[in-house]
């Protein structure tokens, strides 16, 4: 119903965020679980930069159209779909915070789970907000 409006992508996208800030919760309790585990390596969680990336690839206008004679030539022009933008698992290897080979910092991974917390509680108040604009209107 709402597809293709900016409502639509506007709940869609603080849905994909509201499934990020799950997966990086779990990804932090994993992380603090494993605090004392020798050679534990801690993993992050990055989304954020390859949603910008797709979505100012949409108002991206090239200065020069190229021609090109196979499809496979050239696809640096081409926007990309915010929707097949995914989280990604990264492991820090390049960090040891102590002598077993850990790197995991508790108060580090306690100061991401709040930021987690908190991000999470703002995009449910942003689509509580935008199902309240929608309310209003039908009122």
């Amino acid at each position: 119903m709402f597809e293709g409006s900016r409502f639509g992508k506007t709940v869609d996208i603080l849905h994909r965020s509201l499934d990020v800030e799950t997966l990086r919760r779990q990804v932090i309790a994993d992380n603090i679980a494993n605090a004392d585990v020798p050679n534990f390596k801690r993993s992050t969680v990055n989304f954020e930069a390859s949603l910008k990336r797709a979505l100012d690839s949409e108002k991206y206008v090239p200065s020069l159209e190229l021609a090109v004679t196979h499809p496979g030539h050239i696809g640096d022009d081409k926007p990309i779909d915010y929707r097949t933008v995914g989280p990604r698992r990264v492991l820090d290897y390049l960090s040891t915070a102590k002598n077993n080979g850990n790197n995991v910092d508790p108060e580090e991974e306690a100061m991401a789970s709040l930021k987690n917390q908190l991000m999470y509680t703002l995009e449910t108040q942003a689509i509580n907000f935008q199902f309240g604009q929608v309310n209003l209107v039908l009122r």
